[in-house]
């Protein structure tokens, strides 16, 4: 009995370890670039990142070990099923009620592991991430602006700087252009040749400007009056501004920073709805472990033919509509709709009522539990005989020696390509899954449509697929090439002289094929897809109509060209269907100090077709040399041939990399980068929409070595390494990608770097590997 005891607690362990991993890497998965992001940034240091990751851990655990439980008892039973192991153990008399037993003390274990964390380690490390995300905003770092560049994070200022020299602890500006905003109709300006930049401590960097001047419209008493003003030497304070979306995580980050004590006390307050629900949570969720136990052994013990495969997709099929109910309740508990006992704990009480009745049924012989075990195994019976009538097909039809693809091509193919076709549906089914649990408070709040969520998740859909299928590919390589080694059917093709490169052919010819149908992918429909469920998410989350027009860029630099003055375009409205301006500001600079020399103003300003010019209307011209006003004329209309930009040049589109082509987003990089834009991300984009398929062949040639090494220890360790060096190539990705965006690596290298490493590492493996 023990023997059993112990053999069934390894089969489920090792499969709840590997689904926790699984499903805590894909929630920490969006969260990875912002991390990294940070510390490539130095907006923290890798000590502040390492505590960040750690400290959200606890909030991601308490959501991830019911799902772990879940994955371990049906993959674990299933795969005893499928091998016929759990008709043995019945007939030796072992009964249902005996793997309950067994599973169950797996279950309680878990959860009360869940319940300490959701209680006391959660709440603790919350706080502790509110306390060090407060001290990283007093940590900005002045490199943050990029030169060239219009910076608008600081309060009521708008910074341009031409050239940066980056150092330790200050940083030394050339050519500065700044404008105080308190005053949007008439900014004050300041230039500058060049500043020496430190952090001051409480959110400020402190610049000391050098040879600069002033220009300031003030109000006298006979009118407004324009003064210029020069300076040696000027120290300004500039305070950064508040960010949207502080809080790295969940938006009620201090609600879940509450003790229980407190939380309890403002359940009596006002508002006590809301800390009710909270604190149902962190009781209801745990307890989770629990029911989806009492669900799982059924379902995985009925599992006679669909093995892990079927369990894996029961699990995330059982995942969703569990928290689909839990989100469900909980929103309309938040509404007031029911009590919040039965809102938080109405997917608990559902799931334990179902897994009795099936559990009962299983042991009284009852007709569910058929019905169950024909529904779990019936999509692999189906795909079984349909492999099987294929096989026979290709059987019947000779092959030429010599010819691609051979029989054994075909063997390998099929193993491969089921394998990947698993993978793929299935994970992209749990980030579908995963979006779905997010989005669903929006959903009910602002009752939108399911047909509208429908149509959201099939235009997600493409984009997962783009970005699973190399992580498809790594897990179908190690499993296929794994299985083959266990099964000993590699040794047996190299005795009959086939080499390990010639059984490799097929897997690297499909890889290499589905890394340029991923390019001709993003070059032909993502984008598109891209563009409408960007559009429809805005849609369910409540936002208006959204336009990929930015009214709020009021800045933006001139067309320069070598020996003329440089142009920078101040407004405060342009409207793009009438090509037409409200408030126009125009400073023309000296190419050779960055001094003011002319400043126009106009109240409106309209593009006329016929004269292909802009008109300006209500207006005046100042002309500086130096500190001195050399010129000042007023006007009712007037035309300036010399500023060339046409209408179109400012309609900039902010569009995504991800909703452009290769060719689109070039053109939209170089017309950004003359305009004085930053452009240091999207071209690292550009160069990751070619480097990114290559993975794909990448993965491929790394998993062949990793499979061999693994012997004979079956497909769980191939998933298990293929997790483990899918996380290594995301960290290292998104590492070189930051890196690339604040310029301390080239484009190339920032988006090339992760595929040459990954490439040479499995081309040395391979070549090490007997043959």
């Amino acid at each position: 009995m023990r023997i059993f005891t112990r053999y069934i607690w390894k089969e489920v362990l090792s499969h709840a370890l590997l689904g926790g991993a699984l499903f805590t890497f894909i929630l920490y998965m969006k969260y990875m670039g912002q991390l990294l992001e940070m510390a490539t940034r130095n907006s923290a240091s890798l000590g502040s990142v390492a505590k960040i990751f750690l400290m959200m851990l606890p909030n991601v655990l308490s959501l991830t070990i019911p799902m772990a439980v879940l994955v371990g008892v049906l993959l674990g039973l299933s795969r005893l099923a499928a091998d016929s192991e759990i008709t043995a153990m019945r007939a030796v008399g072992l009964g249902v009620g005996f793997f309950l037993r067994v599973v169950s003390a797996i279950a309680v274990l878990c959860w009360m592991v869940a319940l300490t964390v959701s209680l006391y380690i959660a709440p603790k490390a919350t706080a502790a991430l509110l306390n060090l995300e407060s001290s990283l905003t007093n940590q900005q770092a002045s490199f943050q602006v990029e030169p060239r560049v219009f910076y608008e994070d600081f309060k009521n200022y708008v910074l341009y700087v031409q050239d940066i020299r980056a150092g330790t602890g200050v940083s030394r500006w050339q050519r500065i252009f700044l404008a105080d905003l308190s005053d949007p109709v008439t900014p004050k300006v300041t230039t500058a040749a060049d500043a020496i930049v430190a952090e001051g401590g409480n959110n400020t960097l402190l610049m000391r400007l050098r040879n600069g001047t002033e220009h300031e419209l003030v109000s006298t008493a006979s009118g407004p009056e324009y003064q210029v003003s020069t300076f040696l030497e000027s120290e300004l304070p500039l305070n950064i501004g508040t960010q949207e979306d502080a809080h790295i995580g969940h938006s009620d980050t201090p609600i879940l920073a509450m003790s229980n004590r407190v939380l309890y006390q403002h359940t009596k307050g006002p508002d006590g709805r809301i800390y009710q629900i909270e604190l149902q949570k962190r009781f209801a969720y745990p307890a989770a472990c629990l029911v989806l136990m009492l669900i799982g052994i059924p379902i995985g013990i009925s599992s006679r033919r669909g093995g892990k495969s079927a369990g894996f997709v029961v699990a995330i099929a059982l995942v969703f509509i569990y928290y689909f109910f839990s989100s469900f309740g909980i929103a309309l508990a938040r509404q007031g709709k029911v009590p919040v006992f039965a809102g938080v704990w109405a997917a608990n009480i559902l799931f334990a009522l179902s897994g009795l009745f099936l559990l009962r049924q299983m042991a009284t012989g009852g007709t569910a539990g058929a019905q169950l075990a024909g529904i779990v195994s019936k999509f692999k019976t189906t795909r079984l005989l349909k492999l099987s009538h294929e096989r026979s097909k290709r059987e019947g039809s000779p092959h030429e020696r010599g010819r691609f693809p051979l029989i054994l091509d075909d063997y390998v193919l099929r193993e491969f390509l089921t394998t990947f076709a698993m993978v793929l549906v299935s994970f992209v089914l749990l980030m579908l899954v995963f979006t779905f649990f997010e989005l669903l408070g929006d959903i009910i709040r602002n009752r939108t449509p399911l047909v509208t969520v429908g149509e959201y998740l099939i235009d997600l859909t493409p984009s997962m697929l783009y970005l699973i299928t190399p992580l498809g590919v790594l897990v179908a390589v190690l499993v296929t090439f794994g299985v083959l080694t266990r099964t000993n059917e590699l040794t047996a093709m190299k005795a009959t002289g086939i080499s390990l490169y010639r059984v490799m052919v097929p897997v690297l010819v499909v890889s290499a094929l589905l890394a340029v149908a991923l390019f001709l992918f993003d070059e032909s429909y993502l984008p598109t897809a891209n563009r409408r469920q960007e559009a429809l998410r805005s849609v369910i989350k409540g936002r208006p109509a959204q336009t990929f027009l930015r009214p709020d860029r009021k800045w933006i630099f001139g067309r320069q060209e070598p020996g003329k003055p440089g142009r920078i375009f101040y407004y405060q409205f342009f409207d793009p269907t009438q090509d037409r301006f409200a408030n126009l500001t125009v400073f023309e600079f000296n190419p050779e100090d960055f001094s003011l020399s002319r400043r126009i103003f106009a109240s409106s300003v309209h593009w006329e077709p016929q004269l292909q010019q802009w008109v300006f209307e209500h207006g005046w011209e100042r002309r500086f040399d130096g500190e001195k006003l050399s010129s000042f004329s007023e006007f009712n209309v007037e035309s300036y041939p010399e500023i060339v930009e046409r209408p179109q040049y400012f309609k900039k589109e902010a569009l995504q990399s991800q909703e452009m082509t290769f060719g689109e987003l070039e053109r939209y990089i170089r017309d950004l980068g003359q305009s004085g834009f930053d452009t240091k991300q999207l071209s690292v984009q550009l160069n990751i929409k070619v480097a990114y398929p290559i993975v794909t062949l990448v993965m491929a040639v790394l998993a062949i070595p990793f499979a061999l090494s693994m012997g004979k220890r079956g497909s769980l360790t191939g998933i298990a390494a293929a997790i483990g060096v899918a996380i290594t190539y995301w960290v290292i990705q998104n590492t070189f990608q930051q890196l690339g965006n604040v310029n301390l690596l080239p484009t190339l290298l920032a988006a090339w770097a992760p595929d040459l490493l990954f490439g040479l590492a499995g081309t040395y493996l391979l070549l090490r590997t007997p043959t």
